[in-house]
């Protein structure tokens, strides 16, 4: 998987490192030459792999989760382990190429524990809207509820290629943007929290919706938790 420009920032998801890596002898050797490391794993979902569905499929959920978010969950283990490899030996001729590695995945691992948890089986309440802190702030900042689903219904059909669209709060005036994300790392705004995401890679939807990227798009609003959503709206304001 290849990366460049810059880290994503803003998730309020930690990202830090792993606690053993190769070529350093023990914890001891870590804290004193490295920096203290923690080691990144697979969240567990909240729901089975079954109870997104109709709308996103059983095998493409397990899939999702077990193989590509767990891939980049041992890349970012993978990086941060070289570049503390790197502080230790003073060589960083490869500080270009891990800090990459480190955007890329350190984002991917971000964007997928954040979109999990922005989902919920309709039998436990996904894509109902119940008045909330998070429904006025849509309605102030784009106009109306509908269009603010149609901007980021857009937005997410239209990323080029593979990324995300996202919703963030924006710290300096309080405002709801939405943006879009290429691969999981590119076009990153400084200062906001990403609060919903949709992650429009092809490993998303592909089994079920093939090329049809719209389709998955309008389904998946029907599995939104937008009680979570508000969750992260008010943490994020405070």
């Amino acid at each position: 998987m290849k990366t460049n420009r810059r880290t994503f920032i803003g998730s309020g998801i930690a990202l830090a490192g792993m606690a053993a890596t190769t070529g350093l002898t023990s914890a001891q050797d870590i804290d004193a030459k490295a920096g203290t490391l923690t080691k990144h794993v697979l969240p567990n979902l909240p729901y089975g792999y079954t109870e997104l569905e109709p709308f996103i499929d059983a095998m493409t959920m397990e899939l999702h989760h077990s193989k590509h978010h767990k891939a980049y969950v041992d890349g970012l283990n993978k990086a941060e382990a070289e570049l503390a490899k790197a502080r230790t030996s003073g060589d960083f001729s490869l500080i270009q190429h891990w800090s990459k590695q480190c955007a890329f995945h350190g984002g991917g691992h971000a964007l997928h524990t954040l979109f999990w948890k922005c989902m919920t089986p309709q039998s436990k309440g996904g894509g109902t809207m119940d008045a909330s802190p998070i429904i006025n702030a849509i309605n102030a900042s784009f106009g109306s509820f509908e269009q603010f689903k149609k901007q980021f219904t857009a937005a997410a059909i239209a990323v080029e290629g593979s990324g995300w669209a996202l919703l963030h709060y924006r710290k300096d005036d309080g405002a709801l943007i939405i943006l879009q994300a290429e691969n999981q790392h590119k076009l990153s705004s400084w200062n906001t929290v990403p609060i919903l995401g949709i992650d429009v890679w092809e490993h998303a939807y592909y089994l079920k919706y093939q090329n049809k990227r719209a389709d998955y798009v309008n389904a998946w609003w029907n599995i939104v938790n937008w009680k979570a959503v508000n969750a992260f709206y008010e943490q994020a304001k405070s």
